[in-house]
């Protein structure tokens, strides 16, 4: 930091940090929701609910067109 701006910018430090850290915090969810394990464990999840009856054979699609276009990054269209 430049000493002269320094007095001008020192109030909006904790300000900028607090838009840094939530940057981070949003970077690091991102990773994790579009990761291939959590992607494996949501569907194992669903493969789970729906042998044990407790998931229609409608909710398990739309399930599953959830987990993928999480992993993909897309929007898919429902029929």
């Amino acid at each position: 930091m430049d000493p002269l701006t320094l007095p001008f910018r020192l109030p909006l430090l904790p300000i900028t940090a607090l838009i840094r850290l939530a940057e981070i915090i949003d970077e690091e969810v991102q990773r994790e929701l579009q990761s291939p394990a959590a992607v494996r464990r949501a569907l194992e999840d669903i493969e789970e609910a729906q042998e044990s009856g407790a998931a229609s054979a409608d909710e398990v699609a739309e399930a599953e067109r959830a987990v993928v276009s999480r992993l993909t990054g897309k929007r898919q269209r429902t029929r």
